[in-house]
Order: C-alpha cells, then structure tokens, then sequence
C-alpha cells in the first residue's frame, strides 16, 4: 500500500479525533453518566431518602425536643428545622461528593483502568477529570434541588432567597470531594484508606461543623475544626440564605472564597497528578 493511499486513511483518522479533542471533558461525563445508570436506584433512593430521613428525625423529631425546651425560636432565633436543615442539605451534598470521588477515581484508574483507555484516544487526562467532575456537580445539582424541595415541604426555608442554598450545597459537595479525589488520584492500592476517609474525615466533619448545634456551643479548642471545614463554610453560608442568620458581609465573602477556593486550587492540582500517571 502507498503513501497516498494511506493519506485519505490518515485524514479520516484525523477529522474523528477532532471533536473528542474538543468536547472531551463532555463524553467522559456522559460516560459517567451511564455508569450511573447501573446504581440508578441508589441514586434515586438517595436523593430521596436523605431529605425525608433526616429532616424528618433531626428537624421534626429532635427538634420537637429542642422547640419544647428553648421555644420555637430558640435556637439561632428560629426554630430547630430551620436552623438544622440547610445544615443538613449541604451535609447531604458532601456525602453524596464523597461517594463520587472514591470508588469511582480508584475504579478508573486501578480496578477497571478505563482513564488509561480514554487518553489513549484522543482525550486529555485533564479532560478526564474534568468530565468526572461535571458529572458530579451534575447529581448534586439534581439531589440539592430535590432536597431543597423536600425543605421547602417541611416549612424549613423561612426565606425567598432559600433556593440560594442550592449553589451553596453543590459548592459544597465540590470543596470536599474535589480535595478527596486529589487523595484518591494519588493512590496505586486501595488497603483500608478509602474507608478512613469516610469514618474518620467525614464522620468527625459532620460531628464538629456546627452542622446539629451552633459551633460557638463547642469548646473553644475545638471549634478550630469547624473553621478549617468546608461543611461549616457552607451551612453557614445556606443559613444566611434560608433564614438570614445575622453575620458581618466580610465572614459571608470569606465562605464563598474558601469554599472556591477549594475546588480551584485542587481540582487543578488532580489534573496534573491525572497528566503524570497516565503519561507515565
């Protein structure tokens, strides 16, 4: 075979790679996605459950207590569900994050190492993980506004502005996970670590994020976890938007940038770890 035969070859092989090389990030996603689709019931059940669970047994049950013993505006100024429930909306948004940029970053790049197949044709490693992370933001955008609808429900969202909460939670989810999967990504075996995340990250974050009671009611030398969390940046943030919890303009701009922060500064830290290991 000649080279001039060869070339029409070459050119169709040329032109097909063009749109992977531009639209990358979105056919990882999609790829997401339909893995999805396999643990949909989870999905669903998740987005479903968490709202009804939990606000129903924090807001309404623990906070019948709390509403008979402080009164219905004893906590923040407002009632118990009030002032739990965008707490508990962006927790729901962090765990599902958690869930996301595990298993699913140890999968492709160990367990069934479908990143090395995907920047093997023309797709970028930084396109994989950025496809990876629309198609996290996307569930936590669908499970926050289910969530938020369920608040809205229980009367838990004093406030107009309460659909704010929303971005807030997803932001959130993000300023968490994004961090974990620069863990993940770092990772050639998976001996236990993953499961620490879990119980030792995000089981003490919630605890001590100010998440069930103000932080200001924890020991002062404790209350420094709080500020290092993502979770507190957030609920306190969704807390100005669902009810007007009173804070200076300054702290509310400092919630926003950390929370941002976070996300930017890891998640392109993870696609130059992505670039390295694939490249290698």
């Amino acid at each position: 075979m000649s080279a001039t035969d060869t070339a029409p070859d070459a050119q169709v092989a040329i032109a097909a790679a063009v749109r992977p090389r531009r639209f990358g990030a979105w056919y990882v996603a999609e790829h997401r996605f339909r893995v999805m689709r396999s643990y949909l019931q989870t999905v669903l059940m998740t987005a479903l459950g968490y709202p009804l669970l939990y606000l129903f047994a924090m807001g309404v049950g623990l906070g019948s207590l709390v509403s008979r013993n402080l009164g219905d505006q004893g906590v923040d100024g407002v009632s118990y569900l009030a002032f739990v429930a965008p707490a508990l909306l962006c927790t729901a948004a962090v765990t599902i994050a958690s869930e996301e940029f595990t298993y699913p970053v140890m999968l492709g790049f160990k367990w069934n190492p479908t990143f090395y197949g995907m920047n093997a044709a023309p797709i970028s490693a930084g396109q994989i993980i950025d496809g990876l992370v629309i198609s996290v933001v996307a569930r936590l955008l669908t499970a926050s506004i289910i969530y938020y609808v369920v608040m809205l429900l229980f009367g838990a969202v004093p406030l107009a502005t309460g659909f704010l909460a929303i971005p807030v939670a997803v932001l959130a989810g993000v300023a968490f996970g994004v961090p974990v999967m620069t863990y993940v990504a770092t990772l050639e075996q998976d001996t236990g670590q993953l499961a620490l995340v879990m119980r030792f990250v995000l089981l003490p974050m919630t605890l001590f994020s100010g998440t069930f009671f103000p932080l200001t009611a924890m020991p002062w030398f404790l209350q420094w976890i709080g500020w290092l969390s993502p979770l507190w940046h957030a609920s306190e943030l969704a807390r100005v938007f669902t009810y007007g919890m009173p804070e200076p303009l300054w702290l509310t701009i400092t919630h926003v940038l950390y929370l941002a922060a976070l996300f930017v500064v890891f998640w392109m830290w993870t696609r130059r770890i992505a670039a390295r290991r694939l490249n290698k």
